[in-house]
């Protein structure tokens, strides 16, 4: 390991100071460090060059990190500095000791799923990303109701009339698929979640599917003409009708340090007020 570059949230105050930190840290161990400021959107990719990366902030720092990294195959050590912190698994109370096991090689690395969305209009290639959580297809505007025909290996679900639709992987299974009323998914699985956004029919619900098919949706014509695909929540692209996107998953995994199964329960059970309540403990045995 010989060169780092550190992600700071500018919307994170104490994350500059974190940062500075780690870097002096790294470079009294001989690691050459530089910082990206990441304001919560963007489309570039510094990544290239580095050994590792480290996120400051919440999981959509994380989330920016690992559409860079995975196709690169560099680590991502992820500090919590937000709310949730089911991606950013290191408390900032605990970098130094995680990042210590880290470069010495000892550190546990989880290697997550990760898919990919493909813009098809007409018989060209428009648009095409990967995300580590969701792909959305919405409409522009809240409470817009919009008309998807959705497929699985070219199987027909239907035609979903809904406010839209997610894509997640097993790591987004927690974030905007969960508030929709979809399913929670241990990130060891293998699987994509498909969601519907306030469907129009009560018969529409969440599908678990395997992450070896392609989905393919398709834009129908509707009241609403603003329809978007949003990637991770942090990249979005106007829709056409007409327009076809294919998801399916990546190849390439984005490796996360730290990032076990006891924390991603730990997470659930603290930030989702599991066991009964915020300050809720463990009945004595």
């Amino acid at each position: 390991m010989k060169k780092c570059l550190i992600v700071i949230n500018t919307h994170k105050q104490e994350s500059k100071t974190l940062g500075n930190e780690i870097s002096n840290y790294l470079g009294e161990r001989g690691i050459e460090s530089s910082f990206y400021r990441f304001d919560g959107f963007s489309t570039e990719n510094p990544f290239t060059g580095c050994d590792f990366a480290v996120t400051l902030g919440g999981d959509g720092t994380v989330l920016f990190a690992a559409r860079g990294c995975a196709s690169l195959g560099i680590p991502v050590f992820p500090v919590n500095l937000g709310e949730f912190g089911f991606i950013a698994s290191i408390q900032k109370s605990e970098w130094e000791a995680n990042l210590a096991q880290f470069l010495a090689g000892k550190a546990y690395i989880d290697k997550r799923n990760m898919v990919q969305a493909a813009l098809v209009r007409g018989k060209s290639s428009e648009f095409s990303a990967v995300a580590l959580n969701d792909i959305v297809i919405s409409a522009k505007t809240a409470a817009r109701t919009i008309s998807l025909d959705i497929s699985y290996n070219c199987a027909p679900l239907g035609i979903f009339k809904a406010d839209g639709i997610i894509i997640s992987t097993a790591t987004g299974s927690t974030a905007y698929s969960a508030s929709a009323g979809g399913p929670i998914i241990d990130p060891e699985l293998d699987a994509l979640v498909l969601t519907p956004i306030n469907a129009f029919s009560l018969s529409s619900r969440p599908l678990v599917l395997s992450p070896n098919g392609e989905i393919g949706i398709t834009v129908l014509p509707s009241r609403v003409q603003d329809v978007i695909i949003t990637v991770d929540g942090q990249e979005s692209v106007n829709l056409q009708i007409g327009d076809c996107i294919k998801i399916r998953k990546t190849a390439d995994k984005v490796k996360l340090v730290g990032c076990t199964t006891e924390k991603f329960y730990d997470a659930l059970r603290s930030k989702l007020n599991w066991s009964g309540g915020p300050h809720a403990g463990r009945p004595d045995n």
